[in-house]
């Protein structure tokens, strides 16, 4: 742990609470939209009363994830069909079938609550290779499922830019790999995502039952702005499109230079770095070049999110943590993702402080700037929430006349306990 001989000299800048006003364009009626998607006839007409369906459910902090699954699998009952549950999360849940199971519980999905059968396994068969690479699907889905529906948010990938990222295709080549596909395709870097995520995916349609999958959009407020279910024929050009929304949705930073952006919480539910990559401007893996905006010159994690279990994957995007941080991190879960991902950087751990107090003063005294009462600092509870959010009054007196951009309090000072932490 660093600690900082006779603290640090450092004038801590003002503060205010803002809110960012950002496109209303969530669905109203998640279960309503559901029902109209899954009753399409070209949906509709692919399940086949007495079916067995293994309905594919990932780790991601996906809005809403617990009430799409069960409306999902409702409707399959309604079809005749008898769907179960698997898993489908690559690595997650520390790479073990109970792990898996635990995450999904965490987001409210159970055999109780959704009322079937949670099948899972760490187990896959080999489908064949593409390109010479070894392609793995999850045995359970593969040898006792007569089709298959994989659910996945279709989003920006944390560090590959491509025609598809982060959606249907890579659940279904990643996510029901298991540990053993994941790491398969991971160990190719950058072109296992870019490349052969698709050509495997397209070698998975031809190869399993998968009949159509469910995908969903977020919007800047992390709340669902679209929900489709895209027959299978029909996945990869559509995710594509899809892609595009979710890029155009992408929230942002009110400007885009900031000396210091503190972030209160990291975690594998707010996105697969631990804090996303495209909103911070800062990408996991060297080999991809860090965008020109937003320019932050310091970022500084000050905890980890409740339901990552200790997964501190993405710490090594930060230049400065706090010791809770470090104590806090569960190494075999964090290791165990970054080494399937190939992306050590991530699991890496920078300087760390001893508390919030002495993390936010070393990020505002080495951003070089001679006035640090005029530093450029930002606040964000993680990632996903950039429509509230403290900025400095350097930041204030900037964007204070910007029409999407609405005082909530301010200014203030910063307040911390006697032992470094902040009180709010």
């Amino acid at each position: 742990m660093f600690v900082v001989e006779g603290g640090l000299d450092v004038e801590f800048p003002r503060m205010f609470k803002i809110k960012q006003n950002f496109a209303q364009n969530q669905i109203a009626d998640v279960p309503a939209k559901l029902k109209a998607e899954l009753n399409k006839p070209e949906i509709r007409n692919k399940v086949k009363p007495g079916q067995k369906i293994a309905v594919a459910v990932g780790s991601r902090g996906i809005s809403h994830i617990n009430v799409i699954v069960k409306n999902v699998v409702d409707t399959l009952k309604i079809f005749g069909a008898e769907p179960f549950i698997v898993p489908a999360m690559g690595s997650h849940g520390g790479a073990t079938a109970e792990g898996q199971a635990a995450v999904l519980a965490e987001y409210g999905i159970t055999e109780e609550k959704i009322g079937v059968p949670i099948r899972s396994s760490m187990e896959v068969v080999k489908l064949g290779e593409v390109g010479g690479v070894p392609v793995y699907f999850d045995k359970i889905a593969y040898e006792e499922a007569d089709a298959i529906v994989p659910i996945n948010r279709v989003k920006a990938h944390t560090d590959i830019k491509a025609e598809i990222e982060s959606g249907l295709m890579k659940i279904m080549v990643i996510g029901l790999g298991k540990h053993k596909g994941a790491t398969s395709i991971h160990a190719r870097g950058i072109d296992g995502l870019t490349r052969l995520v698709p050509e495997a995916g397209r070698f998975i349609l031809e190869k399993t039952p998968i009949i159509f999958g469910v995908a969903t959009v977020e919007n800047s407020y992390d709340l669902p702005a679209a929900i489709e279910a895209i027959e299978a024929s029909a996945i990869e050009e559509r995710e594509k499109e899809l892609l595009a929304k979710s890029k155009e949705w992408l929230p942002t930073f009110p400007v885009p230079n900031i000396d210091l952006l503190v972030v209160d919480e990291i975690g594998k539910n707010i996105s697969g770095s631990g804090m996303d990559t495209n909103i911070i401007g800062r990408f996991t893996s060297r080999e991809v070049p860090d965008p020109e905006e937003p320019m932050i010159k310091k970022i500084a994690v000050l905890g980890l999110s409740c339901e990552t279990h200790g997964n501190a994957t993405g710490i090594g995007l930060a230049d400065i943590v706090t010791q809770k941080v470090v104590d806090e991190m569960d190494r075999v879960a964090t290791f165990t993702n970054v080494i399937t991902s190939t992306f050590f950087e991530g699991g890496m751990i920078p300087l760390t402080a001893a508390n919030a107090k002495e993390a936010i003063s070393l990020g505002i005294k080495f951003t070089h700037g001679w006035d640090t009462k005029a530093a450029r600092v930002v606040r964000i509870k993680n990632t996903l929430k950039l429509y509230e959010m403290e900025v400095s009054e350097s930041i204030w007196n900037e964007i204070c006349n910007k029409e999407r951009i609405e005082k909530i309090e301010g200014p203030y000072d910063w307040q911390f306990t006697e032992d470094g932490e902040l009180k709010r």
